[in-house]
């Protein structure tokens, strides 16, 4: 009928897991979500299927992370990995992000915290604890800095807007909404601000750009 909003397509998203029933489980929890669709895939299909922007990792039965870590980052760069299994603790979860995955999520996490966590990936972020990311943070800002100097690119006007939110910590959706424009927009900003400096995560770039003293956080960033 005219008139009528069409329906978004959910989001994909792979889930690998080396037990069946947890599988079972876990699809019908999200038959009928209306943003995302899990579905799962072997270790070759998730190579093999360039639809796919991000997976669910399951750590249960057999399944060796570091080796099907380090295959993904190889051969899949792109992907968004989250990774799901026991209590863990916070130098387990740091070595987890250090070595590729975008997040770490309870094995008891709810539907609407999994959503959460795929969104904030999506969106560049980790998922874990606060203590966690600053901790991780802290561990960026004593790494080596990026090849990339502050003074071997520009900025644009806008770029310096959203780089100044996302230092404050805000989301796509908060900096969208103070600057008036779509977040898809702020997404594409975000991804070529990392691209030019030479990370891959919004902590890496947040911490980059104060210690090029791009902004500072007390001077620049203003309220929120």
């Amino acid at each position: 009928m005219p008139g009528l909003p069409e329906s978004r397509p959910r989001l994909r998203v792979a889930l690998l897991d080396a037990d069946p029933i947890r599988v079972l489980g876990f699809s019908a929890a999200f038959e009928q979500h209306p943003r995302l669709e899990f579905f799962p895939l072997d270790l070759p299909g998730l190579i093999a299927d360039l639809r796919i922007s991000i997976c669910l990792i399951g750590l249960h039965g057999n399944l060796n992370l570091t080796t099907t870590l380090s295959t993904l980052r190889g051969l899949r760069p792109d992907l968004h990995i989250l990774l799901m299994g026991p209590e863990a603790s916070d130098e387990e979860m740091l070595g987890l992000v250090s070595s590729g995955a975008k997040g770490y999520l309870d094995e008891t996490a709810t539907p609407e915290v999994i959503e959460q966590a795929v969104d904030a990936v999506l969106d560049g972020g980790i998922w874990a604890p606060r203590r966690v990311i600053s901790e991780y943070g802290e561990r960026v800002a004593v790494a080596a800095a990026p090849a990339t100097s502050a003074a071997e690119f520009h900025l644009t006007i806008r770029e310096r807007d959203v780089l100044r939110l996302l230092v404050a910590a805000q989301s796509n959706r908060e900096i969208a909404r103070a600057l008036g424009i779509e977040e898809r927009t702020v997404k594409a900003h975000v991804a070529k601000l990392m691209r030019k400096v030479g990370v891959d995560n919004r902590i890496a770039l947040s911490v980059y750009a104060v210690r090029q003293a791009i902004f500072t956080t007390s001077d620049d960033l203003g309220t929120r």
